[in-house]
């Protein structure tokens, strides 16, 4: 029984992760294309940054995504 709820408990952690960064990258993505817009001459610092952003939203999802994943194998 306990193992049923550690794996259930970690796919809605998963879940969640997931949800959480497709929702920050979405807003991230229409924030710098918004910037880009308004000012077509910054728009590779724009690019820069939102590229750099993203990779560390990522980096935080896959980082929850493993937690999960350990928190569901430990009995």
């Amino acid at each position: 029984m306990e193992g049923m709820i550690a794996h259930f408990a970690a796919g809605i952690g998963a879940s969640l992760t997931v949800i959480g960064a497709g929702y920050g990258i979405g807003r991230l993505a229409e924030s710098a294309l918004e910037g880009m817009a308004r000012q077509p001459e910054a728009s590779g610092d724009i690019r820069t940054a939102m590229i750099i952003a993203a990779a560390l939203i990522e980096g935080i999802a896959f980082f929850s995504l493993v937690i999960c994943l350990l928190l569901s194998f430990i009995k």
